[in-house]
Order: C-alpha cells, then structure tokens, then sequence
C-alpha cells in the first residue's frame, strides 16, 4: 500500500462500498452532503460516490470543517500503519505527536527534536496530512476527552485540564466542533451497564485484524522483568514511566480489541500511556500487507497460513530496552530477567500496585549512571557496555526516543563498546520499531532455518532474507514461533 491513498479515488469508493475495515485509518471519508467523515467501515449505507470525498486523517476533516459520523466513531480507528514502517520527517512527527509532544512543548518543542526548522516540519505535515501539527494535536486533544467523558466520572474542568487544553471554554468549543455534541451530551449516550472505578480508566484498543496474540504476549510474559512486568489472569501487566507521572497498564487481548486497563498518577498522561501501549503491542499495523509478502517465500507461507497476523513484541521505553539488551547479551533469558530484577529492587523507584505484584518502575538512566560499576555481578566487557550505553542515555548523547532516526541511531550503537549486530538489530527490531530489523545470528532464528531447510548461515540466511523486505522483522515472529525452547539471547 502507498502512502497517499487518499488520493486514489477509485479505490477508496471501493474500500467504502465493501465497508473493509482493513482500510481504517489509512483515509477517512467525509461526505459532502451531510458534513460528517467516517471510517472506511462504517455501518451506514455509504453515500453516492460524487458525495464522497477523502482526506488522509482526521484532522484534515476537521479543518475542513466536517464532523465526526456517531456511529462508526472514526477518531477511534487504528492509526494509519505509515507512521511506524517509516522513518522519514513526517511519520517521526506523527509518532512525536501521539507522544503528547506538541502539548508540551509546542510546535518549537517538536521541531527542534526532529531537527528541522517549524515551517520545514508544518510544510510537511500539511502536504501530506492535510492539517499542520497544532490541528494534529487538536484531533488528539479531542479523542482523548471524549475518552475521559465516556470512561470517567470526572468532573468537565478537570476532563479539560487533563486532555491539555487551556480553558473550559476551548473544550466546549473543541467537543462541539468535532462530535456535533456537548460533552454533557457525549456523556449522556454512554451506555448506563458503564461500571467506573475511581483512579482506572477502561478502554479498547483497536486493531487491523487477524491478530495472532500468542507470540506477542508470549514473548512479552516469557521476558518479563519482576517487579515491572507480569502476566496475571490473562492480563500482561507493567509499570509506565511517563512525562507526567507514573501508571500501570493491564493489557487483555479479546478476539476483536486490547481490552486496556490504566491507572494513572496523572491523567495528563492518558494520551501518551495509550500511544505507547498500541506501540509496544504493534496496533497499528497492517498485517494482510505484512503476510501477503512473506507468503510470497514457500518456506515462510505454510507458518503464516498456520497462524497468520503476528506482530512484533515492542516497548514502552525505549531506553530501558537498551539496557535490558545488554543485560540479555549471550545469557539465557532466565539469567536477563534476574540481573534485570536486581536493578529494579536497588534502583527503581517503587510505585503502589493495588491489584497485584509490581513494585517499581524500571530505573532511570540517571539513576542508572550513577550506581557502583564493582556492584554489576557482570564480566568487565560488559560492564563497560552497560556503564557507557547509560551515561550516553543520561547526558543526551544517545537518542532511543520515537523521533530517532533509524540508521543515524544504528550508526551510533554500532560505534559504543561491546554493541554487535545482534544487540543493535534488537533494539532497531523492538525499541526504534524499524519492520525491517534482522536478526541472522539469533540462536532461534538460526535454529528455525536449520530445521526448516533455509540456509543457517548469517551471511546466507541475509541475502535468502531479502525477498522478505521491508517487513523482516516479521519474519523473525514467525521462524520464532517454529522453536518451543525457551528465548534465547546470542551475540553482542
């Protein structure tokens, strides 16, 4: 799929006339003669195709003045799958906008992370978006209160303060605008089985279907770090550290959405803890496009028929994966988790969980930095990896955020002491969620080959590899899953 869709008409009427939802959040639909948009799926008879026309996110209808369809609700779609396969300018920024950048540090605050002047990253953004980043922001803005509305029973002023806007009356505007509702009304159609626990907000997250849940849980629970992570009663379980404060995420995965859980300290946080739960369990992408092509290799086809829509297992911090790759270089996955462990009792800070057993957050790279190098039960190799990764991650050296660039970060780890290709592929694979990440010389990836006939050899397996670009890294999901051992770690 292209980025642009938008633009081609004909396919978009098709999509709309079929209701295919696969196509949800790639465009929207705004329709003429109602002034309302929709998602490609809506339930509704679609309207004459000389009535339709489309835009290539929700903000962009907004702008143009068109309001969101009550019944398809599109500000709840999936967001478009570019934003996490590339790497350019514009998907940067709408990965720094999910993060709650622009609320706060403005439109200055966004483009000096990307590196580029504000008409530069505004230019841009309109171009391609239809809509500059402050509307961007707005769209975010607005999902989120209706969020608050409908799982909250919190009063109007504090929903406002909290979804990051100025005053009371920009939301009224803001909701009005966008719903054609008040956010009393909004509130009023929430269905009365509603049930609000004070402190928790309960929410679904969508999805592209098929989702095949196994290896991204799996994976998920297998590595889980005590204290941080862990699966209770279906549920896999963490802390979050987040630009306001701390929470908890409880993640479900149901046949048709993430059944999502958060308890947050501060629910100026709600935006950011969403955007990175989606991105840590690989929501928005788009998995017929991911399985058409490594279908296209006989060897991969049978294990993708098998069980077709596997994602990539991410992160929610991408500085804290680092570290936990270093901690897991040429060590059983056992071994990772109890050095891992004993950073978190001794550096973490500890967080109240009233459901279960976390009890820290991951430490911070600050904290990090400062420990006792003699105190890391570690050999001297890599505690020199381990002590230069955390004071570049301290002093800003080193980026890990969602607006790195890909091959400049691959770049600078390649270059820090003890960083081979398997711990630079795996933080590229699952910190900077590049779908192209590699992984030759993983034990279970070699493993897999062997017994499936493909060649073993890192070299080999590489040049075999690239009729599966640009969504190698999915490859890799799925010669995983062919191993019933334990994950392993291999080479720095």
């Amino acid at each position: 799929m292209q980025n642009g869709m938008h633009t081609d008409t004909e396919r978009c009427v098709r999509a709309v006339q079929s209701k295919d939802a696969r196509f949800d959040g790639w465009f929207f639909t705004a329709v003429l003669t109602t002034r309302i948009y929709c998602r490609p799926s809506c339930p509704v008879v679609p309207p004459k195709p000389e009535n339709m026309t489309f835009y290539p996110s929700a903000a962009a209808c907004q702008q143009a003045g068109f309001r969101a369809c009550k019944r398809c609700r599109p500000d709840t779609s999936p967001g478009s799958p570019e934003w996490n396969q590339r790497a350019d300018l514009v998907a940067r920024a709408m990965r720094l906008i999910a993060d709650g950048t622009v609320d706060r540090e403005g439109v200055p605050g966004l483009a000096a992370r990307l590196g580029y002047s504000t008409r530069q990253v505004e230019r841009q953004l309109l171009a391609e978006l239809g809509a500059g980043p402050l509307a961007l922001a707005r769209a975010q803005r607005a999902q989120t209160a209706r969020l608050l509305i409908e799982t909250t029973a919190l009063p109007m002023a504090e929903i406002a303060f909290a979804a990051g806007f100025s005053s009371i009356r920009t939301f009224n505007d803001t909701v009005r605008d966008v719903f054609a509702l008040s956010p009393t009304e909004l509130r009023n159609r929430r269905p009365k089985t509603t049930v609000l626990t004070p402190g928790t907000l309960t929410l679904r997250l969508p999805f592209r279907a098929p989702l095949n849940p196994d290896n991204l849980f799996g994976h998920l629970a297998a590595t889980a770090v005590p204290g941080v992570e862990e699966w209770r009663a279906g549920a896999y379980r963490r802390t979050l550290r987040l630009p306001y404060g701390h929470g908890i995420a409880s993640l479900t995965p149901t046949s048709d959405h993430i059944a999502c859980r958060l308890t947050l300290s501060d629910l100026r946080d709600l935006p950011v803890a969403i955007s990175r739960c989606r991105r840590m369990l690989d929501l928005d992408a788009d998995p017929v496009a991911v399985d058409d092509q490594l279908r296209t290799d006989p060897v991969l086809a049978p294990l993708v028929d098998k069980a077709p829509g596997r994602r990539v297992p991410r992160t929610v911090d991408e500085a804290e994966f680092a570290v936990r790759a270093v901690l897991g270089q040429q060590v059983s996955t056992a071994a990772a988790r109890t050095h891992a462990a004993r950073l978190v009792t001794a550096h973490g800070e500890p967080v109240d969980d009233p459901e279960g057993g976390l009890t820290h957050l991951f430490p911070s790279a600050e904290s990090l930095a400062a420990l006792d190098p003699e105190s890391l039960a570690m050999p001297q190799s890599r505690r020199r990896t381990f002590t230069t990764l955390v004071a570049q991650l301290a002093n800003n050296t080193l980026h890990l955020g969602v607006e790195s660039d890909w091959a400049q970060t691959r770049a600078q780890l390649l270059a820090l002491p003890g960083f081979g290709p398997w711990t630079v592929d795996a933080i590229a694979m699952r910190a900077l969620g590049d779908p192209d990440a590699f992984l030759p010389t993983d034990l279970g990836v070699r493993r897999a080959a062997q017994e499936l006939g493909l060649p073993s050899t890192p070299a080999a397996l590489t040049a075999r590899a690239a009729a599966w670009r640009p969504w190698r890294a999915y490859a890799v999901q799925y010669l995983w899953a062919t191993d019933s051992h334990p994950i392993n770690f291999l080479p720095a």
